[in-house]
């Protein structure tokens, strides 16, 4: 339970039974998150899309976030309607390791870097990266690993480089083409016996 910017909240009641992005921020009013939350309420929408809750984090207090969100709002030209985590004391930060305390750019450890968690509907995380504070996060890529991983949670594929929703996946190695038949009765493309694509 921590407090946000939309009050406390429980972070598994929060989630409840579908996906989140979780993400933090060095601090409030700086640049390039102010860019990064903006861009994040316009995809709010394909967010939803694909049932995943949004939950921001930056080390200040909720009163701060509440501000900070009255500027993104106005130079964004967006409505940031999901939680900012208030982390003052920086003890969600520590836990998660969003702190570097080698990193160049984070002033010593006291600013968090720009981390990114995806985290499934069992409460597992299934996706960590981290940028360097000087680089805004890519969201189109973020969504495509979600809509990569909730492909490949239900059919026995994978995801191949650049993929995108709706184009051909790589048959799992692990699936002989006995099985294959039955799994994809629409067919491959048998571009090599371990590379076998197929589209849904």
């Amino acid at each position: 339970t921590q407090d946000s910017s939309k009050g406390t909240i429980n972070f598994h009641e929060y989630i409840g039974d579908g996906w989140c992005v979780f993400f933090s921020h060095p601090a409030d009013f700086t640049p390039v998150c102010t860019t990064e939350l903006g861009a994040v309420a316009r995809f709010s929408e394909e967010f939803a899309k694909r049932n995943v809750k949004v939950l921001a984090l930056s080390v200040d207090s909720a009163e701060s976030h509440g501000k900070w969100i009255s500027d993104i709002n106005e130079t964004q030209g967006v409505t940031v309607d999901y939680p900012i985590v208030a982390d003052v004391d920086r003890k969600i930060a520590d836990a998660y390791g969003m702190v570097s305390p080698n990193a160049p750019d984070t002033l010593a450890g006291k600013l968090t870097i720009r981390s990114v968690f995806i985290i499934d509907p069992n409460k597992k995380l299934r996706l960590m990266m981290t940028y360097p504070a000087s680089t805004g996060r890519s969201f189109p890529e973020i969504l495509r690993v979600i809509d990569s991983l909730q492909l490949t949670d239900t059919k026995k594929v994978a995801t191949p480089a650049n993929w995108q929703l709706g184009e051909e996946c790589v048959i799992l190695p692990t699936v002989n083409n006995d099985a294959a038949k039955e799994l994809f009765p629409q067919g491959w493309n048998e571009v090599k016996p371990y590379l076998r694509l197929v589209k849904f």
